[in-house]
């Protein structure tokens, strides 16, 4: 019997319409088998959030979904082609239709942050930590 757990788990996609409900629940078994299942709740919103704007904003909607886990908490990148940055927090018209999903990236995760690729594309990313009951920035 093999009791390997990975410290990491990377899943290329497309993303459709169903597809943040199957990634929800790969996530929330890593994060079980990882002994941080208080940590669903926000890293499933986070992870869901990020692949929307993949949806919304990257044509060919492909990209990279990686989970890192920690000494202390998880980490999620999700990497696509697109070099369109997202919209800070503190840039959004409080007027506007989108764009509240960096707004509750922002309140929930501890980190995050968005690295370009100087040959295209980006990667965006969160952490949260598993000392506390919720992601929350400090």
């Amino acid at each position: 019997m093999n009791d390997y757990i990975p410290a990491q788990y990377a899943m290329r996609l497309t993303v459709g319409s169903h597809a943040p409900r199957h990634i929800r629940r790969i996530v929330r078994s890593f994060l079980d088998e990882w002994h941080m299942p208080e940590l669903s709740d926000a890293v499933e919103l986070g992870v869901t959030e990020l692949l929307a704007n993949v949806v919304r904003h990257v044509p060919d909607r492909r990209c990279t979904l990686l989970l890192l886990r920690q000494r202390t908490g998880v980490r999620v990148e999700v990497t696509d082609g697109s070099d369109e940055l997202p919209c800070t927090p503190d840039s959004l018209d409080t007027d506007a239709e989108n764009g509240r999903g960096l707004l509750l990236l922002d309140a929930m995760a501890d980190k995050w942050g968005v690295s370009l690729w100087s040959g295209g594309g980006k990667t965006v990313w969160f952490e949260c930590g598993a000392d506390s009951t919720v992601c929350r920035r400090e």
